[in-house]
């Protein structure tokens, strides 16, 4: 967002041109200077985030590549780094060029590389220094990339994707698995590197149990590839877990006999800002079957947004829509303050319900008795799911409890 203050606006064209990239806002009130709707995170739970993942990663023996694609955000890579994080899980190769580009050179790519664009961009990256592993899960893939490293003197990781039936990408048997491997080990422009699945494509009925079932699995697959001797590195990876079963596959990992042979890797992503909706459900389930961890993680993002109209009784319409905030489902207001007020002086949003969205409007049905909303009242509203929200912006700020904006990121969609 764009901010302008009377001393600092432009006079020329060109210097719109530049501003329209975006100011930092650094030391601006959210509530008095900044310009609304903002995506917004909070360096408080932000950082009891980055620290709680990072120790629960290495409580149970297993390294850290946060799914990088959540938030697309060059400075939360280097704040997951710094926190400890093994490297970065990426889901396109330009996304891994953009994240090499801001000092990320381990990268995991959580998908078959395909095309010989893309192909191209990783002789580039591995060329130019970066650490990457790859997936696949077939043999006219694995025949390709053979022939494209080899030509180019490189040898490319390759972890092959543990599937299951009716999921998406992923050998679904494991004798696939076996002849796949042999494959690749026999391909001079490829090395097997480990094992790679995501559990969140495990459905039915107790999924717990079958997740377990999936873990363990991984972790099986493991050894037999160990023992015929067919991983071309030291350490072989296992590696797997979103932001909603990582406590399941992370047990599973911790008692599969991996210690001291194999290099176990979890790669959640939303937990580095959480969220009010699906990941505060799972952070529910993780905490009713560990109740050891206590706390866990707080959300960090949200979305400030002004009332914009109040045009019939118990009717408010907010200068936030779907170009804003993530919508599989309607966001939630969480506190409400006067523009220009203070933090300390918050105001009332209990019985405001969302009933939908447009584009660039929310429409929120008042209760009776809130008598006391203001066009301009500044309302912070909590996202389901934070991929579908960090998506929609180009500047991130982070504040603190003051509501002081400590610094401003960009995004790299």
């Amino acid at each position: 967002m764009t901010h302008f203050t009377s001393d600092t606006a432009p006079t020329t064209a060109s210097a719109w041109k530049d501003g329209h990239k975006g100011t930092r806002e650094t030391g601006r009130d959210l509530l008095t200077d900044v310009s609304l709707p903002a995506a917004v995170i909070q360096e408080a739970p932000l950082a009891h985030n980055l620290a709680w993942m990072q120790a629960f990663a290495e409580r149970h023996g297993a390294k850290l590549a946060p799914h990088g694609k959540t938030t697309m955000t060059p400075a939360l890579f280097r704040r997951q780094l710094e926190a400890g994080a093994w490297g970065i899980t990426l889901a396109t190769l330009p996304q891994c060029r953009a994240a090499f580009a801001e000092g990320a050179t381990r990268l995991l790519l959580a998908n078959q590389l395909i095309g010989r664009a893309n192909m191209a961009i990783a002789v580039a990256l591995i060329r130019a220094g970066a650490e990457l592993y790859v997936t696949v899960d077939g043999h006219d893939n694995v025949a390709e990339l053979g022939e494209v490293f080899d030509e180019a003197g490189l040898t490319l990781p390759v972890l092959i994707e543990v599937g299951v039936a009716g999921g998406r990408c992923g050998c679904r048997d494991d004798g696939q698995i076996a002849a796949l491997a042999r494959d690749i080990a026999a391909r001079p422009g490829l090395t097997l590197a480990g094992l790679e699945g995501y559990e969140g494509v495990v459905h039915g009925d107790d999924p717990a149990a079958r997740i377990r079932a999936y873990g363990e699995r991984l972790v099986e697959n493991l050894h037999r590839l160990a023992d015929e001797g067919l991983f071309g590195v030291a350490s072989p990876i296992v590696t797997a877990s979103g932001s909603a079963w990582y406590d399941l596959i992370a047990e599973t990992f911790r008692d599969g006999g991996l210690e001291g042979r194999f290099t176990p890797v979890l790669r959640p992503g939303c937990y580095v800002v959480h969220d009010h909706g699906l990941y505060r459900e799972a952070q529910r389930g993780v905490l009713a079957r560990r109740p050891d961890l206590h706390e866990g993680l707080r959300p960090a993002l949200t979305v400030y947004a002004q009332v914009q109209s109040l045009p019939e009784p118990g009717l408010a319409i907010v200068a936030l829509g779907k170009r804003d905030i993530g919508g599989d489902r309607l966001p939630e207001p969480l506190v409400r303050y006067r523009e220009g007020g203070r933090v300390e002086a918050p105001l009332s949003v209990a019985g405001w319900d969302v009933t939908r969205q447009m584009d660039q409007h929310t429409f929120v049905a008042l209760p009776e008795d809130a008598k006391d909303v203001k066009v301009g009242d500044v309302i912070a509203f909590g996202a389901s799911h934070p991929c579908l929200t960090f998506d929609k912006w180009r500047l991130i700020h982070l504040v603190d409890d003051g509501l002081t904006v400590i610094d401003t990121w960009e995004t790299y969609f």
